[in-house]
């Protein structure tokens, strides 16, 4: 009799863990979660998200659509287009020359190579600019000027 009553209380013991084992649980987070997209849990977007960011940072927000956007430049022959740090400038039309106060060139970012100062730049190459003082001219030996994109600051002298 013994027996059979501690063989019930051990079935019953073990159906209770395996009860308390493989239960489901539920947090208050996900039974009180709200559906995405719902006034309670707003989608937004990454202009809002830029926007606030730049509230708080008390500026703006690298990366905006404004940075990006590429200016079209007519450079007459004679003057020469000299782009700031970061900056970026593809020719579109006439033939270019790199300019730049130092022996350091312009980095050629299609071709992969550095373009050292006098030294012709093609047409439709992407140019970066790692730092200011540096541009491109109009050939001498043309008598029209360029048309480029430019992408960041840049001056004409």
């Amino acid at each position: 009799m013994f027996k059979r009553f501690l063989g019930v209380a051990a079935a019953l013991l073990l159906i209770s863990a395996a009860t308390l084992i493989f239960r489901p649980w539920h947090s208050d987070a996900e039974t009180n979660s709200a559906t995405p997209g719902s006034t309670d849990d707003p989608i937004v977007t990454k202009s809002y998200v830029d926007q606030k960011l730049a509230e708080i940072q008390g500026g703006t927000v690298a990366g905006s659509a404004a940075a990006s956007k590429l200016e079209v430049v007519t450079v007459p022959s004679g003057k020469k287009i000299i782009v700031q740090d970061g900056g970026e400038l593809i020719v579109r039309s006439g033939k270019a020359v790199a300019y730049s106060t130092d022996a350091n060139g312009l980095s050629d970012m299609t071709d992969g190579l550095d373009i050292a100062p006098g030294k012709p730049v093609a047409a439709n190459h992407l140019i970066l600019f790692p730092r200011g003082g540096r541009g491109v001219q109009p050939d001498p030996n043309q008598k029209n000027g360029l048309i480029v994109l430019v992408r960041g600051s840049y001056q004409l002298q």
